[in-house]
Parts: structure tokens; C-alpha cells; sequence
């Protein structure tokens, strides 16, 4: 059973089912800086062919001490996200995801209910509690404990978000007497990403859905399972979806068996065909691709994703 009638979760998510998404930007850059040129191009041909999400990172200082090509979308991930929305009719977009610890709850809100009214129906917000360390120092907040931060700033988002004039009295601010607007068109689908600093019993209890790393299948089957059985137990009967990235190198022999890569394969589309059925067997009911390590061009791969895998995972009907 799911609870949400939003348009955007029931194209990605039903229960037995995998549907595809693409990782902004949509790009191969690999370790250089991103372009960022073609994405309004690339996010309408994603969308045309049916792919259901694009994703976008929320990443402030470039820290080439972090160990990866994090410098991500180069812009902010919300006004570009809204940018790219104005320039496509249905695709997702989604947050992967907003650091609650880094940004204030109240200006989170404003920023997203907006966001639904002008394009109602279109995010899925992946929440985190960050990892950055430069981020954090940039904006003096304290990086141990972000997960305790993350926990007041998830409380606080969703009161502000759904509750008409609520009482906060919260570390993080006071509202007393007064209410937010906009409010949300609908309930937003509110997915925690990794652990967020919390034990697996608070997200499978408080978060919409589950959000994990790129894993290998084998690994990947035994903490979905155990998710699965701690959502059964505090939440009987209802339908909470595991999304996960995976980073792809599409290779050119249609018939090229898997080659891990970091955070994903090497593959051609017909064993990648395979994989992703093994995904799916296992529970992942929604994995987009990142295309930043692939060694062809962005537009090419999305051409031969969309004409040939797509079809074996179209968008919930």
C-alpha cells in the first residue's frame, strides 16, 4: 500500500518494479569541472524517452581533498533544479539531497513549497545529514554533530511544511502565531538518504522511502531486506521504495559483461539489461545513472539507454 497520489512518486515507484532516472549534470567529466553545456537539451531528451527522474546534488565549496568529482552541478541545487523544471513538462526532479544539517529547516520549506506550487507534483526530496567537511566549516556549523541537527531539522521541516500555525519551540527557531505559505499542493515525498546519522529503525519508521549507495547486488539484497522488515514492523502493509545511484560506463560491445568501476559498471546494454533485473529482483525500485565516468558522450549514451534498456523499465502506468 502507498499513501501518495503525487504523480511524479507513482511514475517511479510500485512495489515489485524498477524505473529509471539520470544523475545531473549530463555530462562525461570524470575528475575535470563540468561544462554544464547541453543539460536543458539532454533533460528533454531524457524526458521524451521516458526516463522518470532527474537528480541533483547539494554541494557548495569544490574540495578536491573529498575524493570525487563532487563539484557536482556547479550551481545551486535548488535554483537550478527549479531552472530545469521550467524547462521540462513531467520528468521528477529530485534532491539527493538537501543537507538538512547545512540549511535552515523554515528557509527549506519556503524554498520547496514554492517549488511544488509553480510545478506541482514534480520533486521528490531526498533529505541527508552531509558529509562535507569543507561545507561545514564554510558555514560554522559543527560537523559531529550533524546528526542531531539533521534530526531537529527534519522535525522542524515537516511541522512547518503540514501543520496549520504550529507550536516549534526548537533550537533552530520559534514559530508561535504564525504560518507558512505556500504550503505544498500535495504531501512531497521525503526520502532519507544513506543513514543520515541515524539507526535503520528511525528512517524505515520516518522517512517515505530509502535512499542508499551504489552497492553490489549481493550486498545490496541483505540491507534491503533488513530495511524492508524493519519498515514491516513499525509501518504493517505499507510500501516504502529503495532508490539507489549507480555510475555508468556504457560500452560500446552491447555484449560486454560488467567490470565494477568506482561507484558502479562498465557494461554493455545487454548484460547491463541482466544486471539491472537482478536489481530489481532484490527490491530497488528506482536507480539513475550517472554518466560522469563514461567514457562516451553524455547524449549518445542517454540516445542508447532510451532506444534499448529503457523499454525493459518504463515509467509506472
Amino acid at each position: 500500500m502507498s499513501e501518495f497520489s503525487n504523480h511524479s512518486y507513482n511514475r517511479m515507484y510500485k512495489e515489485g518494479e524498477l524505473t529509471l532516472g539520470l544523475h545531473i549534470p549530463l555530462e562525461n567529466y570524470r575528475f575535470d569541472t563540468p561544462t554544464m553545456e547541453k543539460q536543458v537539451e539532454l533533460s528533454q531528451l531524457a524526458e521524451n524517452y521516458g526516463f522518470t527522474s532527474l537528480w541533483f546534488r547539494d554541494v557548495i565549496l569544490e574540495d578536491p581533498s573529498f575524493g570525487d568529482p563532487a563539484v557536482g552541478q556547479i550551481y545551486d541545487m535548488l535554483i537550478y533544479l527549479t531552472y530545469l523544471a521550467s524547462q521540462t513538462k513531467e520528468i521528477a526532479l529530485g534532491t539527493s539531497a538537501i543537507v538538512l544539517s547545512l540549511r535552515h529547516p523554515l528557509r527549506v520549506a519556503k524554498e520547496i513549497a514554492t517549488i511544488d506550487q509553480l510545478f506541482p507534483e514534480r520533486l521528490i526530496m531526498g533529505v541527508s545529514s552531509g558529509d562535507r567537511r569543507a561545507d561545514f566549516h564554510g558555514l560554522n556549523v559543527n560537523h559531529d554533530n550533524r546528526g542531531q541537527r539533521f534530526i531537529e531539522a527534519f522535525q522542524y521541516l515537516n511541522q512547518v511544511l503540514y501543520e496549520e500555525f504550529p507550536s516549534i519551540r526548537s533550537s533552530l527557531g520559534i514559530i508561535q502565531g504564525s504560518n507558512l505559505v505556500p504550503k505544498p499542493t500535495k504531501r512531497i515525498p521525503t526520502m532519507i538518504t544513506g543513514y543520515s546519522q541515524q539507526p535503520m529503525e528511525w528512517f524505515a519508521k520516518n522517512g517515505d522511502g530509502w535512499m542508499y549507495y551504489p552497492r553490489s547486488p549481493h550486498l545490496q539484497a541483505e540491507t534491503i531486506r533488513q530495511w524492508r522488515g524493519l519498515v514491516e514492523q513499525c509501518c504493517p502493509g505499507v510500501f516504502k521504495p529503495f532508490s539507489q545511484p549507480m555510475h555508468l560506463d556504457l560500452s560500446e560491445d552491447p555484449n560486454e559483461m560488467p567490470i565494477p568501476i568506482r561507484l558502479g559498471f562498465r557494461v554493455g546494454r545487454n548484460r547491463l539489461i541482466e544486471l539491472l533485473n537482478i536489481y530489481k529482483e532484490i527490491g530497488v525500485n528506482h536507480l539513475f545513472f550517472a554518466l560522469f565516468d563514461s567514457k562516451r558522450p553524455a547524449e549518445e549514451v542517454i540516445h542508447e539507454l532510451g532506444q534499448e534498456v529503457l523499454p525493459h523499465f518504463p515509467a509506472i502506468k
